[in-house]
């Protein structure tokens, strides 16, 4: 796990630091300039970030991240406690606040929080070709455009795609419908195929049958 630490003061960033780089990579920047180029030039698990830097407010930087559409998880560590701090670094996009002085024990704490959320959400991603399914919400999406899926159609994609290209049958397809509705038919595993491929077909995926044998998924040439 690679951590970014944005802390100006020399001697807490280099005593955090020196803690962290025992269970974490740990890259520390003292301005906002630098924590930016840093954000683009390589992938962080998480950043810890001050919002009193020299060149620029702490709260320039979350905006700035969270407009280069950086996802990882922000912890704001500042000595600044008002509350309306405290919203707007919320609202921007920040996933804790911690406010100084602290205890080093509980920031380790809320870093493996954090961090443990990123690990689940990775793994709770389907990803094929330009098509993303979120198995935690429940949504499919491509390029970051939500698509309009029903329920059941969405089963039957989450089965394709961890088929990983394997051929279903249409009996194994109507496995994944029947946790809804127990009076489903083969038939309208058919229906909710030939919708699904019509949606997902500019996207540049394409699902093909095998005539008798079943459906798999796969990127359309």
């Amino acid at each position: 796990m690679r951590i970014l630490l944005v802390e100006d003061n020399q001697k807490l960033g280099a005593g955090l630091k020196s803690l962290l780089d025992a269970s974490y990579a740990v890259d520390h920047v003292e301005c906002g300039e630098d924590a930016l180029f840093a954000s683009r030039s390589h992938s962080y698990d998480l950043v810890i970030l001050d919002l009193s830097l020299p060149d620029m407010d702490g709260l320039s930087v979350l905006r700035e991240l969270r407009g280069q559409k950086q996802i990882c998880p922000v912890l704001i560590l500042t000595a600044r406690d008002k509350m309306d701090d405290r919203i707007t670094g919320l609202d921007l996009g920040a996933d804790d606040y911690m406010t100084k002085p602290f205890d080093f024990p509980e920031l380790e704490a809320r870093i493996r929080a954090l961090l443990r959320r990123v690990s689940m959400e990775k793994t709770s991603l389907l990803q094929m070709g330009a098509i993303s399914f979120d198995l935690r919400n429940n949504t499919v999406s491509a390029n970051d455009i939500t698509l309009e899926i029903s329920a059941r159609e969405s089963m039957v994609l989450r089965a394709l795609m961890m088929a990983n290209g394997r051929l279903l049958s249409k009996a194994q397809i109507l496995d994944a419908i029947t946790r809804f509705d127990d009076e489903v038919s083969e038939n309208a595993v058919e229906q909710y195929i030939s919708r699904l491929r019509k949606k997902l077909l500019p996207h540049g995926l394409c699902i093909h049958s095998a005539r008798g044998l079943g459906y798999h998924l796969d990127e359309s040439k």
